[in-house]
């Protein structure tokens, strides 16, 4: 590594790991504004396990905003103070002086990508069922009256939830064939528990049931018992009941509890594909055009904002040349910077939406807009 390199790298690490920091404590105290309401007498190690899990998806949300602060800083406190010139006097050109920052935004990009791809959305699941299983303690009452999906043509109702003893109260799971909409089997329970991935089921009773048999119960004559009783069991083709009111039925889910929790207890569901779940979409048979399109565009949402390390290094560079006189000035270019690329990021993904042929280039028109114009200045510098 030439003496050069040296340099300009150890200029640049100091305000990338500055950034990265003091934006990081904005959005985790951010976060814990908004749910400060919910968190009264919670102990203060539980809240800090918290903010730890949001930690990867927030560092991937940040590290563009500091590498943007990383390359301003460091390349308008040498252009100010002719460190540059000097450099060029030498013949050494720009790009040649620039060349850490490609690479430092190379490797904050590697880092972004295994964040974004596998460690944020295992994390976020923990985040969302830490919050409401330990913090809040609702567990699962968000989900008491609704019907949620648990994965494997297997749904689940709940009547109401007592997050003391964490039981469900007045249980139904429904699990119906794929290839007929009328055959199924539903299980109901007074009581159950939802741990891990499992259900256990109190009280219950499992009835496969045949509903397209039932338009040939009004046919059967009322003096005729035996026919009746067939066409009963074609209807109710499995009757289990436990012999024992204390006998338990287990049923293994699709989703765990907090997968479950990440899905649906928010209004919003937390961001938890990751690379395995997104490939898997877009490459199995039988997966509905509306998930795999949805996965098409959450893949391409997750490559493109870890390579905005890269796009926004180029456009930020320009403008510390020609802008970065002071700490405070560096420090509101990188802002507006960051502010504008978001804003267009968001503007894309609501274009992608409505290309469902090509959803690509909604989602990377910001990086495509902002290494153009990065270029173009660059040129113009």
């Amino acid at each position: 590594m030439s003496r050069l390199t040296r340099y300009v790298t150890a200029e640049l690490i100091p305000p990338l790991l500055a950034g990265t920091l003091l934006f990081t404590a904005i959005l985790s105290f951010g976060y814990f504004f908004v749910s400060s309401q919910w968190l009264s007498g919670v102990p203060v190690g539980l809240i800090a396990r918290w903010i730890a899990y949001q930690l990867p998806d927030t560092l991937v949300k940040v590290f563009p905003m500091a590498v943007v602060l990383m390359t301003v800083v460091a390349f308008g406190r040498m252009s100010t103070e002719r460190e540059l010139i000097a450099v060029q006097s030498g013949g050494v050109s720009l790009g040649r002086a620039a060349r850490p920052v490609a690479v430092v935004a190379a490797l904050v990009t590697a880092l972004a990508l295994w964040l974004s791809l596998w460690v944020a959305p295992k994390a976020n699941v923990e985040t969302r069922g830490l919050y409401w299983d330990a913090l809040t303690g609702a567990g699962l009452s968000q989900l008491a009256g609704k019907t949620v999906d648990l994965g494997g043509n297997l749904t689940l109702a709940m009547k109401g939830y007592d997050p003391k003893t964490r039981q469900m109260q007045g249980v139904r799971v429904e699990k119906w064939t794929p290839d007929d909409h009328r055959r199924g089997t539903i299980i109901l329970a007074d009581s159950g528990t939802f741990e891990a991935s499992r259900l256990t089921l109190k009280g219950y009773g499992v009835y496969t049931v045949n509903y397209g048999a039932v338009p040939a119960l009004a046919r059967v004559p009322d003096t005729d018992p035996l026919a009746l009783r067939a066409a009963l069991n074609e209807v109710f083709t499995s009757v289990v009941v436990p012999a024992q009111a204390s006998d338990t039925l287990n049923v293994d889910t699709g989703l765990s509890r907090k997968e479950t929790l990440a899905k649906y207890a928010d209004a919003i569901g937390a961001d938890a594909e990751g690379w395995p779940q997104l490939i898997t979409k877009l490459t199995a048979p039988g997966v509905p055009e509306a998930e795999r399109q949805e996965a098409r565009v959450n893949l391409n949402r997750k490559l493109a904002l870890p390579f905005a390390n890269l796009v926004l290094a180029l456009a930020a560079l320009p403008f510390a040349l020609r802008f970065g006189r002071t700490l405070g000035v560096s420090l509101g270019i990188a802002l507006l910077i960051a502010v504008a690329y978001y804003l267009l990021f968001f503007v894309g993904l609501t274009l992608a939406s409505q290309l469902p042929g090509l959803p690509e280039l909604g989602v990377w028109l910001a990086n495509l807009v902002f290494a153009v114009s990065g270029l173009w200045l660059l040129r113009r510098t």
